[in-house]
């Protein structure tokens, strides 16, 4: 049994490797690599990494990758192990360019954090990220031999964001872009914070790497080295960093820039909302083509948003939206067939690459046959089956109201008593963490985890239904609509959608992680509404103590079947840490928050005729 065990397993681990040797040498038979530096209308030069076939019987078009995470590997005779979104491409044949942006590793200029957008240029002087990626497909299209005169764009997380802005004022040759997992609005929904509330993990993982300034273009071996965190336990690290000003004084003094702007910017002002490229997404005449993951821990948001940004400001646009039951670009990164615990029955990403991505690319820039794709291709686990819809959200489906009950009950009535509420005390110095167990990174996996270790502690309030006695089918986004109060005068509201397996479930095979998973909750949804915000992002609002207030605010979409035998479950909590960062529940710019600060409050969930709580959901009929 050992024996056939250490076989698959080795096969397994061997099989990735032999596949990118086979890449590799694919791409060093079959394609020619140059560098070259391209020239901005303000004298900038970027560096341009081009890899171009080998048979110059026929034309190609040019797919295009422009980049903060550089082009590696630097050198003309240094070869990338794959080209393109998948080696489906390389094998097709195309043009593939890859190009480090403005200010980042061997490209001139200065980098600026997601470079707001100038829709007003006067001068040569005036730039952006759509002016440079003008420049850089109209000196591709008159430069390159063979080439087709049609560009693709495509990228994932900030390269999504760079996919995005080549949109406005397009170049003619631009043809089919894809914006994947894009960076789109970094105070409301993407990365570093939702709803105004700091993504603490993830702001100070990136930043302590990437901030790190670059005074003259270098290659990635003379770049930044990893912070080295002095305990493996992101719990205990950021709880014993205390409060945010800490960072600087602690670890980052000045040296970084972006996280004192992240520090000085504490509201949605002018400097956030040049960062948001959602308003300038008009006359868009390239295809698009927006991807993102039900699980992505990133830029869920920025998907979402960005296809219907798109969508509301360019009526008859063809523009599509793609969702899989994916983690951050899992799209490309692994088969789909699983994520976390939950099996998905099917290699989703797979059939995604080869069903719809690259169809999508051949049509438009190879007038291949039209793709069979209709406006939303959505995965919906649960029944783990890709739908195919005219419009998202589904034009089918229709909001219902879950409301919370005493005893932990939730159901689609209304509450019919005068009175009641649930009561608890939330401590800032014992947050609630947002994952199971000790962990050195923000793990991917929150997204979809186990939640039974929430739902055991006091500070979390828990409402579910009785057992579903049918299937029930959401599509769309989630309201919290909570009535609620607190001694403070600010708090963090977290809530959470899950669904609760059957207590007689089957373990799944193979089950790596031997989960038990009779009676799990699977996370669906999580989102946090930094209280304060709660009618505003420009101009925060303190609770009055002990004073029923309305917190409501809206959690990005689903796509999910809660199965017969199955419960909804709701959790709402005021603090995921260190997913997020600690509320002193004290109103304040908490960036400059003391230890003394920091203070318990309780909480009321109410839960009366006159102050339902309740999440609306969106259902398919």
């Amino acid at each position: 049994m050992m024996k056939i065990s250490f076989l698959a397993l080795l096969l397994c681990l061997s099989f990735p490797v032999f596949a990118q040797n086979t890449d590799s040498a694919y791409v060093r038979d079959n394609y020619t690599k140059t560098e070259k530096y391209i020239q901005m209308r303000d004298g900038i030069k970027l560096f341009t990494a081009i890899y171009t076939p080998k048979d110059k019987s026929k034309k190609y078009p040019i797919m295009l990758n422009r980049t903060p995470y550089t082009v590696s590997p630097y050198g003309e005779n240094q070869y990338k192990t794959s080209l393109g979104p998948t080696m489906l491409f390389a094998r097709e044949g195309y043009i593939f360019v890859y190009q480090d942006v403005r200010g980042r590793w061997m490209s001139e200029g200065e980098f600026e954090d997601v470079r707001p957008h100038n829709p007003n240029k006067k001068s040569k002087k005036d730039i952006d990220e759509s002016s440079d990626t003008y420049d850089t497909i109209d000196w591709l299209v008159k430069n390159i031999p063979l080439n087709n005169g049609r560009v693709g764009i495509y990228g994932t997380s900030y390269p999504g964001f760079y996919s995005t802005t080549s949109l406005p004022g397009a170049h003619p040759a631009l043809k089919a872009v894809s914006p994947q997992a894009p960076v789109t609005d970094w105070f409301i929904g993407d990365d570093f914070h939702h709803n105004g509330a700091l993504f603490l993990m993830d702001a100070f993982g990136f930043y302590s790497g990437f901030g790190v300034p670059r005074p003259k273009p270098i290659t990635p071996d003379k770049g930044p080295k990893p912070f080295h965190y002095p305990v493996h336990d992101n719990y205990k690290f950021f709880l014993d960093l205390g409060p945010l000003k800490n960072v600087k004084k602690k670890y980052f003094a000045d040296s970084i820039k972006f996280w004192n702007d992240l520090m000085a910017h504490g509201t949605y002002d002018e400097f956030w909302k040049a960062r948001n490229i959602r308003p300038h997404l008009t006359n868009i005449k390239p295809a698009t083509m927006v991807v993102g993951g039900f699980f992505d821990a990133e830029d869920t948001f920025g998907a979402l948003a960005t296809y219907k940004a798109i969508e509301a400001q360019n009526p008859g646009n063809n523009n599509m939206l793609v969702m899989g039951p994916w983690f951050h670009g899992g799209w490309h990164r692994s088969t789909g067939n699983m994520f976390g615990n939950i099996q998905f029955g099917k290699p989703t990403s797979t059939w995604y690459q080869q069903s719809v991505e690259f169809p999508f690319f051949q049509y438009h820039l190879k007038d291949k046959p039209k793709p069979d794709l209709p406006e939303a291709v959505i995965f919906e686990t649960g029944s783990n089956e890709w739908r195919r819809y005219d419009a998202w959200p589904p034009k089918n489906a229709s909001a219902k109201t879950l409301f919370f009950h005493p005893d932990g009950k939730l159901s689609f009535s209304a509450p019919m008593q005068s009175s009641g509420f649930d009561e608890y005390i939330s401590d800032p110095n014992k947050p609630v963490p947002y994952a199971d167990g000790v962990h050195l990174g923000r793990t991917r996996e929150y997204m979809i985890d186990d939640q039974r270790f929430a739902s055991r502690r006091p500070d979390v309030m828990v409402y579910q239904t009785e057992i579903l006695t049918e299937d029930l089918t959401l599509a769309g986004p989630i309201i919290a609509d909570l009535k609620i109060s607190t001694s403070g005068t600010d708090a963090d509201y977290v809530v959470k959608l899950i669904d609760v397996f059957p207590d007689n479930y089957p373990n799944p095979q193979p089950n790596p992680g031997n989960i038990e998973m009779g009676g799990y909750q699977m996370l669906l949804r999580g989102e946090v509404m930094r209280g304060k915000f709660r009618n505003s992002f420009e101009k925060p609002e303190p609770f009055i103590p002990n004073t029923v207030t309305q917190v409501k605010y809206t959690l990005p979409d689903v796509a999910h079947t809660f199965k017969k035998g199955h419960r909804i479950m709701i959790q709402v909590q005021n603090s995921w840490f260190p997913l997020v960062d600690r509320n002193p529940q004290k109103f304040m710019d908490i960036y400059n928050a003391d230890e003394k600060d920091f203070q318990k409050a309780m909480h009321r969930i109410y839960y009366d005729r006159s102050n339902a709580s309740s999440v609306q959901i969106t259902v398919i009929q």
